[in-house]
């Protein structure tokens, strides 16, 4: 299968979804209590616990009185692909997605306001199936504002291909990011349309990158109407911050 037969004659994904269509995206914020932070995320079948502490105090070697230090940890566990990984913690490509992650995020965060802090963030991909980058970046947004972390705006993340050669087509799976052709993903600030993160798995001709980057942008600005929605109902069950960790009937 390739890149060419990615879309039916009906305009159909090989998941159902048409090529401008999110997978269902469903998340929680306050999962776990020792946190500072805390959510969990499922995009399609995509899905990551982040865990956030902090702000602290850095230490010693890190401390800079204009800079907070951001600790970004990814991981993914055992079971989290059909094979067993051998090195699910520490290995080079975990390393390199938690400086990614750590990239975006920082764009977010009001850093500013934590001069000679640190701020822990930690990711774990429990089941992998495509946007793992995606999925990462868009739960520890959530796990920050769980944590009471001042950001300028929420930072979201979406990735795009080409279908049939031609057709854009937003969030992409793991079958299709092994059978389609190159893949983008785009971390952004949705509200100013700033990008804090952006890669590709392989070149885009020139003109069919603007579209597919279009595309993208516009998934990070759907899945922000999400995590928006999932934050408003989250404060509306644990209270405001004058009444914060009551329950509301």
């Amino acid at each position: 299968m390739s890149g060419q037969n990615l879309l039916s004659d009906q305009g159909l994904r090989l998941d159902g979804r048409r090529a401008h269509e999110l997978r269902r995206i469903q998340c929680r914020l306050g999962v776990f209590s020792q946190p500072d932070g805390s959510a969990y995320l499922e995009q399609g079948n995509t899905k990551v616990l982040a865990a956030v502490y902090g702000p602290h105090q850095a230490s010693s070697k890190r401390m800079n009185v204009e800079e907070v230090v951001i600790n970004c940890q990814y991981s993914m566990a055992t079971f989290s692909t059909g094979e067993r990984k051998r090195h699910p913690h520490g290995d080079r490509k975990s390393l390199e997605m938690g400086m990614h992650i750590q990239q975006a995020l920082s764009a977010a965060i009001k850093l500013e306001l934590y001069p000679r802090s640190q701020i822990d963030i930690f990711i774990e991909v429990l089941q992998a199936d495509g946007g793992n980058y995606c999925a990462a970046i868009n739960a520890a947004t959530l796990a920050l504002i769980d944590a009471g972390i001042g950001l300028r705006e929420y930072v979201c993340a979406c990735t795009a291909s080409l279908a049939n050669g031609k057709v854009p087509m937003m969030d992409i799976s793991y079958i299709e990011e092994v059978s389609g052709g190159a893949t983008l993903t785009v971390a952004s600030l949705p509200s100013s349309g700033k990008i804090a993160f952006m890669e590709m798995s392989q070149r885009f001709h020139l003109d069919d990158l603007s579209k597919v980057l279009e595309h993208a942008l516009e998934g990070c600005r759907e899945v922000k109407k999400i995590l928006d929605q999932a934050v408003r109902e989250h404060v509306l069950k644990v209270g405001s911050a004058g009444d914060w960790g009551t329950i509301t009937k």
